[in-house]
């Protein structure tokens, strides 16, 4: 594959003002974008949605030009969700989606990233074809041919209507009950209150007050002690936290017991099962822990791991046939009930497998035994790749893994989305997991600072 120079694993992501995210780089990418679409398409219509960071206008307006400039008509959505993108993208019969958003990240960083019409992530050979027109002179088109702007009405009610279907049952034995939810200020704020309510739960919202500068902070998927506080001050049932972009979910049980991806992914896994809905194996990451595969292999349900990333879950699960994958952080992929990761839809079927099985969801994970577990984040501002490959860190990498032998784990490896390198232990023995993942950590530390 062609080196990348802009994207990532999940776009184009970085701080905000530093090159790539201005407003001079979108205007070139949307350019870009609208050049190689137009020479797929005779009139290329993009959507456009955004999360409710500040700098989102910036490259919205920046983006629209750019894309009008190469004579791509333009869809704006406001503050949507990915996964509501990606829906939009694909029932608007849109030549492409994209997304203005850093996810988790803090509101000094954002991203641009897209979808085709398929409502998926982009071929790497579409991306490769607009890095190179990035940097190439880009045709003058006649006055004619511009593109133009318009927005999409009731964007929010199309996709509201678009989760209700994906239900193949009644949630009528939950009406009434209490749900907290935390949309950690982001674009989830008006549609995740709403759609729970026009469902017949009672909601408290929190996190859906954004003002530009407070996504993700102290709210939402990657800080559950906003909502931990909810759950108990209402006494709800269940809590549930989107991400910025809402393409991810954390849960809470009544009693404020967390339940991440690896479990949701455990829980729709045996339902399914039972059901006779579940095709194909269930796709993890190497980050999956091993007491999922472990319990998945016990009831006969395959279980495969793909690189750390939504995209190469997706990719797995298209090429093994499954439908069923997911990460710990949230990301759960459900290949029959829609193209992508969706934080609410993942919430809505948590809801239908307890409806449908009488169970609380302490009780539905009550039976999964998970591995010990640490994952030490080690910022560095040297190429992670370089730095991974120096003899200190492959010395004490094949120090812990000897240690480990077949009772544990190790990951060592560099984020996709932020400048950190990530070590993670996992073992039966939970004081060998910390002292393993403490000592490699200080290690890559070192080795950061020298």
């Amino acid at each position: 594959m062609t080196e990348r120079h802009y994207f990532g694993t999940d776009g184009i992501r970085g701080r905000v003002g530093v090159e790539p995210i201005t407003a001079e780089f979108a205007l070139r990418l949307g350019r870009a974008t609208g050049t190689v679409l137009r020479a797929r398409h005779q009139r290329p219509r993009v959507l456009i949605g955004k999360d409710t960071r500040l700098s989102g206008y910036m490259l919205e307006s920046a983006l629209e030009a750019g894309l009008a400039a190469a004579g791509a008509d333009v869809i704006l959505l406001g503050p949507m969700p990915t996964p509501a993108v990606a829906f939009l993208t694909r029932s608007q019969r849109a030549s492409a989606g994209i997304v203005i958003s850093a996810s988790h990240n803090p509101y000094e960083d954002n991203g641009i990233k897209f979808f085709s019409a398929d409502g998926e992530k982009l071929d790497d050979a579409v991306e490769a074809a607009i890095e190179l027109a990035i940097d190439a002179s880009a045709p003058t088109l006649s006055p004619r041919d511009f593109g133009k702007a318009t927005r999409l009405p009731d964007a929010n009610g199309r996709y509201i209507e678009f989760l209700k279907s994906r239900l193949e049952s009644s949630l009528g034995a939950l009406e009434g009950a209490r749900l907290a939810i935390d949309a950690a200020h982001g674009a989830a704020y008006r549609i995740a209150p709403r759609l729970f309510e026009e469902l017949g739960f009672g909601v408290n919202a929190i996190g859906a007050s954004p003002n530009g500068y407070n996504i993700n902070e102290g709210f939402g998927a990657t800080d559950l002690t906003a909502l931990r506080a909810e759950v108990a001050r209402t006494g709800a049932a269940l809590g549930f936290a989107l991400d910025g972009d809402a393409d991810r979910l954390m849960a809470l049980t009544a009693e404020g017991r967390l339940v991440d991806g690896d479990d949701i992914v455990y829980v729709l896994a045996r339902h399914w099962q039972k059901r006779g809905s579940l095709r194909g194996p269930v796709v993890g990451t190497v980050m999956t822990n091993l007491g999922v595969e472990l319990a998945l292999r016990e009831l006969g349900v395959g279980f495969e791991r793909a690189a750390v990333g939504d995209r190469y879950v997706h990719q797995r699960l298209r090429e093994c046939g499954g439908v069923l994958g997911g990460e710990a952080s949230g990301h759960v992929i459900c290949r029959h009930k829609a193209s992508t990761g969706d934080g609410l839809m993942t919430a809505l079927l948590l809801l239908e497998v307890i409806a449908e099985s009488g169970r609380t969801l302490t009780e539905l994970v009550s039976d999964l035994h998970r591995f010990p577990q640490r994952t030490i984040n080690i910022r560095i501002a040297r190429p992670a790749k370089a730095l991974l490959q120096e003899p200190p860190i492959q010395a004490a990498r094949i120090a812990v893994e000897n240690a480990l032998g077949a009772h544990g784990r190790l990951i060592l490896r560099a984020s996709g989305t932020e400048p950190l390198i990530r070590v993670t232990v996992e073992a039966r023995d939970a004081a060998a997991v910390d002292q393993h993942a403490m000592m490699l950590a200080d290690v890559v530390r070192r080795a950061a600072e020298g």
